[in-house]
């Protein structure tokens, strides 16, 4: 099988490689767009999803049986919103199975818990932006598989942990947020759920996140203590208290997809102690 993973140079898409290129009879593709990423095993190709031209070449030379979409600029419409759509045209025009990540960030945090039937209703440019493209990719390609996934976390490597990291360290100003609540999920459970997606029949919206619902002030904790950090030197701060846009609490209900799946997704209380 020839896979092509778009963004394998991010966090998920390293991962996405790592696990592809362990698999006996894959032949993986992987695009960049500024450097090639450090995960061994595939051909590193450069892309710029906003050239809907480049797109088509690409995948119309490399001649993927499967891609999935790991790419997004969080402040670029362009990036988020019209890059998948180009992917699609071009999957679906090679006859490629697409598997493309959104985000919990489609919800505003209104209804707090999320099934994958709830319409979206975005607060911010970027919830926007990946509502936009869930309804491009589906429009386009009705085959496709759309992921919302919440906050990525695995054993070191992520923004976030980078980010509690340098704030328990006093190398960044900042605080986590006690009312901020998202389900996170390991990198290594979301990306074999993607590989487990893209093998199935499935299509259309998934939710793909972690067991626990957890603020990002518990799971900056969680981080300090598994990685000898002093949870007491991160500050904390309700979001509510601000006026940064974006929503305050999005619990994705996983259930009905969990039950499709073999592999077990986690959550932060457990993965952050596991041994």
């Amino acid at each position: 099988m020839r896979v092509l993973i778009v963004g394998g140079s991010g966090f998920l898409g390293g991962e996405l490689v790592r696990q592809t290129a362990t698999t006996a009879g894959q032949v993986v593709a992987a695009t960049y767009l500024t450097r090639p990423g450090t995960a061994a095993g595939a051909d590193w190709r450069p892309l710029d999803v906003r050239d809907r031209t480049a797109v088509a070449g690409l995948i119309g030379a490399f001649g993927p049986d499967v891609v999935i979409n790991a790419a997004y600029r969080q402040s670029d419409w362009v990036s988020t919103a019209m890059g998948p759509a180009h992917l699609a045209i071009a999957a679906s025009g090679n006859g490629a199975r697409l598997v493309h990540v959104s985000s919990d960030a489609v919800f505003s945090g209104k209804a707090i818990s999320y099934a994958e039937d709830c319409a979206p209703d975005p607060v911010n440019p970027y919830g926007a932006a990946k509502a936009a493209a869930e309804v491009a990719v589906q429009a386009i390609d009705p085959t496709a598989v759309v992921v919302r996934t919440s906050l990525i976390i695995g054993d070191g490597g992520s923004p976030h942990e980078g980010f509690v990291h340098a704030l328990a360290a006093g190398g960044r100003h900042g605080v986590l947020f006690t009312d901020d609540v998202r389900c996170p999920v390991h990198v290594r459970d979301l990306a074999a759920a993607l590989l487990e997606l893209a093998n199935s029949g499935r299509a259309g919206i998934h939710h793909v996140a972690g067991a626990d619902a957890v603020s990002r002030y518990e799971l900056g904790c969680l981080i300090a203590q598994r990685d000898g950090l002093d949870p007491a030197r991160l500050p904390s701060g309700r979001r509510a208290d601000t006026d940064l846009p974006g929503p305050i609490e999005v619990r994705l209900d996983c259930s009905l997809t969990q039950r499709r799946l073999r592999t077990r997704l986690r959550g932060a209380r457990e993965f952050m102690t596991a041994q």
